[in-house]
């Protein structure tokens, strides 16, 4: 066990306070990558002190492998309108970067205004791919 329920609650409360969001107009859209981090997603958008949009993407590069291939592909895509609006893109753990760097592209070809990244575990020692974190 690396983190106990209450310093993990703790920490996303943490996270939820720092967006620097509040009151803007329109408000941020929270992008999950499907299907890892909807439990961070859920605990992190009941504890973010407004109203905000949320939606899911999904990005795959596994197939019925064990090993990423190291090429994300979207096989879900948004269903909300994410043209120059700022997204939260949330994720379960950055690994590689693989993943992230694809989905950062897509949502920015999208007409995302910009992009921050709000992840529950980084590996930075496993990057292969330069990503930024954060905002």
């Amino acid at each position: 066990i690396l983190w106990s329920e209450g310093q993990i609650s703790r920490r996303v409360s943490e996270l939820a306070a720092k967006s620097d969001f509040v009151g803007s107009s329109p408000a941020p859209i929270v992008v999950g990558v499907a299907t890892g981090a909807f439990l961070f997603v859920a605990d992190l958008v009941r504890k973010i002190d407004f109203s905000i949009p949320v939606d899911f993407i999904r990005a795959e590069s596994y197939g019925s492998r064990t090993e990423s291939n190291g090429a994300p592909i979207i096989s879900f895509d948004l269903k909300v309108d994410i043209n120059a609006r700022h997204v939260i893109l949330v994720e379960d753990i950055v690994d590689t970067g693989h993943t992230l760097s694809r989905v950062f592209k897509h949502l920015k070809s999208k007409g995302a205004s910009s992009v921050s990244v709000c992840t529950f575990l980084d590996k930075p020692s496993r990057r292969k791919v330069d990503v930024q974190l954060g905002r």
